[in-house]
């Protein structure tokens, strides 16, 4: 009998080109555009957390080691807004709109009607990869679209979840999860969508975006960048240093997008700065942060690796006020904070 590694079909192109073709098959036929199936869709989807958050916060804890709190609230409540809010506006949506015409063609009327594009691909990031896989489905879906979840396999525990969830939950003639690393994802870039979201970081984007110009596929892309805080001297320093701790610290232990990663203050507030957040990081945190329940742990070893060596450069290590604890057995990078001289 052929092992559960030998079952799994190895996606190919052809694979990815099968599975293009049924949903395009779909949405030709006119299934998606229908209201009642796209509300059938996310109200799906609301049943699919409701039944399934203990899995979904497990999954993330398998993958992150986020807490509980932070996985249902910047998780899954996150998507359960996003997807009540479409389903409260869904039909205002997909009315015609009105459109002026000219003299030119008088009597005519116009109107502007909103059309789903078709067959949709959705690669997602493994920082938050249940909200950043499923946010995009709510709009392909109140859209009228056809839709591809590529999830991230650096947060395997998740992708399988959802693999197992939206087959069990969704129409599986129209939305389909491909599980995959670099192979997989390369497979489906060669095929033509109508669209294509992509969140990551810009060397993948690129990638992403020369295989979308193939087709002229128009392309979203959600990508990471410089996140500074500016801290001027007349403000409420302990609510300024709790916002940023739970900005950066809070939020996925720092994996994220939009984290705090440098701060711009006055050279004599620098130290009064620091100070605070030695004392507010030691509330949230406790004396020993390794041991902290309210941290998410660094995705994997390659990312470990990374944040250490930059920690360890000379130029870096020197400048360490605070924290710098790490288990690299655990994958623990808890807390870092330093200060440069060259602020001003």
């Amino acid at each position: 009998m052929a092992s559960e590694v030998e079952k799994k079909a190895v996606f190919d192109i052809d694979s990815a080109k099968e599975v293009v073709q049924e949903l395009r098959a779909s949405f030709v036929a006119g299934k998606t555009k229908d209201y009642e199936w796209r509300r059938t869709q996310l109200k799906a989807m609301l049943k699919m957390m409701d039944e399934n958050e203990p899995q979904i916060v497990a999954a993330l804890r398998d993958d992150l080691s986020k807490p509980e709190l932070e996985s249902s609230i910047y998780e899954i409540a996150m998507l359960k807004n996003s997807c009540k809010l479409a389903l409260k506006k869904m039909k205002h949506w997909m009315m015609p709109e009105k459109a002026k015409t000219s003299l030119a063609t008088f009597p005519s009327s116009a109107e502007i009607v909103s059309e789903p594009l078709g067959v949709v691909l959705v690669i997602s990031a493994w920082n938050y990869p249940f909200l950043l896989s499923l946010d995009p489905f709510i709009g392909a879906i109140a859209a009228g679209n056809a839709i591809v979840l590529k999830p991230s396999e650096i947060s395997p525990a998740t992708a399988s979840l959802l693999a197992k969830l939206v087959a069990n939950y969704m129409d599986s003639s129209c939305i389909k999860v491909v599980e995959g690393a670099v192979p997989e994802t390369t497979a489906l870039l060669e095929q033509k969508w109508d669209k294509i979201m992509y969140t990551g970081n810009g060397r993948i984007a690129r990638i992403v975006m020369a295989a979308a110009a193939k087709h002229l596929t128009p392309v979203v892309l959600e990508l990471g960048g410089k996140c500074p805080v500016i801290v001027d001297s007349g403000i409420n320093l302990q609510v300024a240093t709790r916002r940023i701790i739970a900005g950066k610290w809070g939020c996925n232990n720092g994996q994220a997008c939009i984290s705090p990663d440098y701060i711009i203050t006055t050279k004599d507030y620098a130290v009064e700065l620091v100070d605070s957040f030695k004392c507010e990081l030691e509330l949230f945190y406790g004396k020993n942060p390794l041991e902290s329940k309210d941290l998410s742990r660094v995705v994997n070893s390659n990312h470990f690796a990374r944040l250490l060596k930059l920690l360890d450069e000379d130029k870096v290590s020197s400048k360490i006020v605070y924290g710098g604890e790490r288990d690299k057995s655990n994958l623990l990078l808890p807390l870092s904070c330093l200060m440069s001289h060259k602020i001003h």
